[in-house]
């Protein structure tokens, strides 16, 4: 607890914020915490908003963050985020602050998995050295094939791979032992059968699951906000609503092949310093993707990556000019 000299200011508590919605943060205070006036000797979430100087000085709290915050009424669980606390690190897209890691949930069938946009999820993870989790769901829809394709084009990719089927309850040991003791974000797109994995992950129903629509084969998307649950003591993971695009915040094309390591592996023995990957000759890359040492499917989202980036930084030269 953190005692003020100043008699007139109110007590401020330890806490992280575990939901964000509708303007509200609910904080969770720390075990430690012993406060006067709650209602329960249970832990007890108080629904909190942001101080003003957080909307003046443009800084969002994220779930996950560590906060300092201070009560209005104890009796009504309220109060006031006052401070955020040193971020470990911060996602935009999922919003979450100070994960371990991420596990991004795709499935194997039904839908359809998007490469392009797994690959997007993964490389904005390691451009922020959050390490990845890759889970294909619902492999009881597929074959040996099937899951041996998605082995071979993730094999080198710098994820930790696994295949579940929350339906028939498999796989779901080694994912629950990857999460345990840590603060992952969960991501995925909708029908992925992210919400029935999570319950099969807490043992309980923690999340509400939804259908395909009959009419595009997607998923319905049942996650409407970010929170974070503990699906066992020590073990806890940051549900996000699904994502069906992401953007590149802030990355160069001509550092992109670092993100890839099956590429970056390899470009040391290209002819051209700072060779593309794409039309040079001589291309150290280029050659071992011929070779089938690199899978097409991840290098050809490394050649849209760059040539998005490419465009990009080209359109905010020709602005400044």
């Amino acid at each position: 607890m953190i005692h003020r000299k100043d008699p007139g200011v109110r007590m401020a508590y330890r806490g992280q914020i575990i939901k964000a919605m509708s303007g509200f943060y609910y904080v969770r205070p720390d075990r430690d915490e012993k406060i006067e006036g709650s209602p329960s000797e249970e832990p007890v979430t108080f629904q909190c908003r942001a101080k003003g100087i957080f909307r003046r000085n443009n800084i969002t709290p994220l779930v996950g963050d560590r906060v300092l915050f201070d009560l209005t009424e104890t009796d009504d669980v309220e109060g006031n985020v006052t401070e955020i606390l040193d971020r470990k690190n911060f996602l935009i897209r999922p919003r979450v602050a100070n994960v371990d890691q991420a596990l991004v949930i795709f499935a194997l069938h039904t839908p359809e998995p998007a490469t392009e946009l797994l690959d997007r999820f993964l490389v904005g993870m390691r451009s922020k050295e959050i390490p990845v989790i890759l889970v294909f769901n619902k492999d009881d829809l597929g074959n040996e094939g099937d899951i041996e394709g998605f082995r071979d084009i993730y094999r080198e990719a710098g994820v930790k791979l696994l295949f579940t089927s929350a339906l028939e309850h498999s796989g779901i040991d080694g994912v629950k032992e990857l999460l345990r003791d840590k603060l992952t974000t969960v991501a995925g797109p909708s029908g992925a059968g992210k919400s029935s994995l999570i319950n099969a992950l807490s043992g309980r129903e923690l999340m509400s699951t939804g259908d395909l629509s009959r009419k595009t084969g997607r998923g319905k998307q049942t996650t409407r906000h970010t929170e974070l649950i503990e699906i066992e003591d020590g073990s806890f993971i940051i549900d996000t609503p699904g994502f069906s695009s992401l953007e590149f915040d802030g990355l160069e094309a001509e550092k992109l092949d670092s993100l890839f390591p099956e590429i970056d592996r390899y470009k040391n023995e290209c002819y051209f310093t700072g060779c593309s990957h794409i039309n040079e000759p001589g291309c150290g890359v280029k050659n071992r993707l011929s070779e089938g040492l690199i899978p097409k499917e991840r290098y050809g989202s490394y050649v849209l990556f760059y040539k998005e980036l490419a465009a990009v930084k080209e359109s905010r030269l020709r602005s400044r000019k």
